[in-house]
């Protein structure tokens, strides 16, 4: 026993180390409801020390009746880890805006005991991206319409008048015709794209196989913009269907593998990846409301360009936020605007080593039939 001693310090030595290492709050909840560990982070977090923490209830130190405690008491019955998103947990101990992101997983070591990771999040966070951006879209909406009436009409007289000046113009003069037709048309076909956010119709909505749509969307992309890009699939076979709009979702996830063969350029060992998962723990509040609604199905489109700059990153979503020459910046705003619209939500995590957009979904059940 003392000869393998000093290698379980060591091990519990570098354990320590790691966690504290990783710039996120962790604790371990034992059976008794008392933290029985708490890393540096978690220390700053709760604004207190380990061995305080260690003499303290998880009750005592998050406001009454937490989402948190709950999550607790949910992953020690079913042990299975469970996610939650966006959970308020502010308090005079631990701060007026305290938003966060819950990852919580049972510990077998431990029977009864759990391990919770928090993301911090700001309360302008929460409000801004609480349901996929919704109001990312809903400043273009109006703009749509009167875009629609007030400038399509005029231009098409002014297409017409440059079409007949055409015909009696010299050759120079010409160009300059063409010039006005040209542009006339890049104009109304950005108004036609506008017109997509103005559309408040119901969304006719059934079970749909995702796989079906990836693999569409990639033969789409090989045959055109990715024909040289290296595709990659990671598939769960098992998966529900999606409760959804088929060419919708088609429309969605071809912006984003567009975004992604943009992001790569000409780089030869550029990849794209497309992922499916069930993830069962992850829940989103509905706004207005106290209800929290299940988002199992995870869909993800990757690539391993140089990222998206640190400052677009919070706007991302926003309508004409591009970094594109010649971009018009509502591709994103789509995505978000039919999300969000499907009750689910879409985020992005970008490092300089490649860009992950994360499109959460709801799945079929038989009773909405």
């Amino acid at each position: 026993m003392s000869v393998n001693s000093p290698r379980i310090a060591n091990v519990q030595d570098a354990a320590q180390i790691v966690l504290n290492t990783i710039r996120r709050p962790v604790i371990m909840v034992g059976a008794d409801g008392c933290i029985s560990y708490a890393n540096a982070d978690a220390e700053d977090f709760f604004r207190s020390s380990a061995a305080v923490l260690a003499r303290s209830t998880l009750e005592k130190l998050i406001p009454f009746g937490s989402p948190l405690l709950t999550l607790v008491d949910q992953v020690r019955e079913r042990l299975t880890p469970v996610n939650e998103y966006r959970v308020d947990v502010s308090s005079p101990r631990l701060g007026i805006e305290k938003i966060v992101d819950l990852y919580a997983a049972p510990v077998p070591e431990f029977p009864g005991s759990v391990v919770v990771m928090f993301q911090e999040r700001s309360m302008a966070d929460k409000i801004d991206r609480q349901m996929t951006h919704r109001g990312a879209a809903r400043s273009v909406t109006g703009l749509a319409a009167m875009l629609a009436h007030e400038i399509k009409n005029p231009l098409s007289g002014i297409r017409g008048a440059a079409q007949l000046l055409e015909l009696s113009a010299s050759d120079e003069d010409r160009a300059l015709t063409r010039l006005i037709t040209d542009e006339t048309d890049r104009i109304v076909a950005l108004v036609d794209r506008m017109e997509v956010f103005s559309d408040e119709r119901p969304i006719d909505r059934y079970p749909v196989n995702i796989h079906v749509v990836l693999d569409h969307v990639k033969a789409i992309a090989r045959n055109g913009f990715a024909s040289r890009i290296k595709i990659l699939e990671d598939y769960d076979p098992s998966l529900p269907p999606v409760y959804a709009n088929r060419d919708q979702l088609i429309q969605v996830f071809l912006n984003l593998v567009k975004n992604a063969a943009e992001a790569i350029g000409s780089d030869p060992l550029g990849e794209i990846g497309l992922s499916t998962a069930f993830k069962p723990g992850i829940r989103v509040s509905v706004p207005g409301t106290s209800d929290r609604v299940s988002l199992p199905l995870e869909f993800c489109v990757y690539d391993n360009g140089p990222g998206v700059s640190e400052d677009i990153q919070p706007i991302l979503f926003d309508p004409f936020i591009t970094t594109k020459p010649n971009g018009s910046g509502l591709g994103l705003a789509l995505v978000a605007k039919i999300v969000g619209e499907h009750g689910g939500i879409v985020e992005c995590d970008s490092t300089p080593r490649g860009t992950t957009f994360r499109v959460l979904m709801p799945a079929w059940k038989e009773d909405r039939a």
